[in-house]
């Protein structure tokens, strides 16, 4: 039979060793501008008057109105793919109520933005530009729409990357330009760490200011991707940009001080609604067929003053018959 080992329990304390500690140590809090530093001494307290940190958390709903055209809804379905931080929902009827049924929408999705894309008599779009719950809050008449399956560009980029926002420099010149400057960064800028975004940029959205609109562009960055042609740290000589769509002009109509409404902080002065338009183009086909009676009925006029003499020889060969 095999001996018992003897226990020893009158050891003493001092014998037995203390392991190291091989954690790893706690890894720094990230914050939106990359990892935040420890103190380097422990006992050292952080400071009080540092202000809580700031996450951009911006959700952004995209919704459009009831009898909308497939071209418009094509528009609206690419903005949609380029938003990676956009929730999509289902139409809303376009009547004098729906600023309050939009706000319950915006607050039941958990969205701080809309845009709400607004078709009437199938014919004409408004887009409204939307922080809710307090405002402020923006309506355009958008133009010349192109999508990305009409236009088919050459350009691509990966769905979900982070776009880098540029502005012509007339952003800066008026007030009212400076406050469609900062709803623009705050609604198409895409959060970093966003569930759904790439964390790299590949393609830039260009803002421009011409004739009082803006013109919106998309294009992709298009860098050489060989080993001999790679691009150093700021060469941006060999970089290009490719189109990749879709385009549309927006032109600011009023500016609200609320969501959806509220007292009007700007209104354009240039702005001619698309039923005027329509309504002097019938006027001007309308003179025109004015004209044509008015001449009609100055020729029985003349005839009138002016009758022809009868013609003495319009007789001469019936009897010969």
């Amino acid at each position: 039979m095999a001996k018992k080992r003897k226990r020893s329990s009158d050891a003493p304390a001092s014998a037995a060793v203390e392991k190291p500690d091989d954690s790893a140590p706690e890894r720094p809090e990230r914050t939106l501008f990359g990892f935040k530093d420890q103190p380097d001494s422990p006992a050292e307290p952080a400071s009080k008057d540092a202000g809580p940190f700031f996450r951009n958390k911006e959700k952004v709903l995209i919704t459009c109105s009831r009898r909308i055209i497939y071209r418009y809804r094509h528009l609206m379905q690419n903005v949609v793919s380029l938003l990676p931080h956009a929730k999509k929902d289902s139409k809303v009827e376009s009547k004098q109520s729906k600023g309050s049924a939009l706000n319950e929408l915006v607050e039941l999705r958990s969205c701080s933005s809309c845009l709400f894309f607004e078709c009437r008599k199938q014919k004409d779009l408004y887009l409204w530009m939307v922080k809710s719950p307090a405002g402020p809050s923006v309506k355009f008449l958008v133009n010349a729409v192109h999508t990305m399956e009409e236009l088919k560009l050459t350009g691509n980029h990966l769905k979900g990357s982070r776009p880098l926002l540029t502005f012509s420099s007339n952003f800066d010149q008026q007030p009212h330009w400076k406050l469609l400057k900062e709803m623009i960064t705050q609604i198409f800028a895409t959060p970093k760490d966003h569930r759904k975004a790439k964390p790299f940029h590949d393609h830039v959205f260009v803002f421009s200011i011409v004739d009082d609109h803006i013109w919106f562009r998309n294009y992709q960055i298009s860098v050489p991707h060989n080993e001999i042609d790679k691009v150093d740290k700021g060469g941006l000589d060999t970089m290009t940009l490719v189109e990749v769509g879709p385009r549309y002009c927006l032109n600011p109509i009023k500016i609200f001080g609320g969501s959806f409404g509220g007292p009007t902080l700007y209104e354009n002065p240039f702005y001619v609604s698309p039923n005027q338009i329509r309504a002097l183009e019938k006027r001007k086909k309308a003179g025109k067929y004015a004209k044509k009676v008015k001449a009609k009925v100055r020729r029985k006029m003349h005839e009138m003053e002016n009758t022809l003499e009868p013609d003495e020889f319009a007789d001469l060969w019936k009897g010969e018959d």
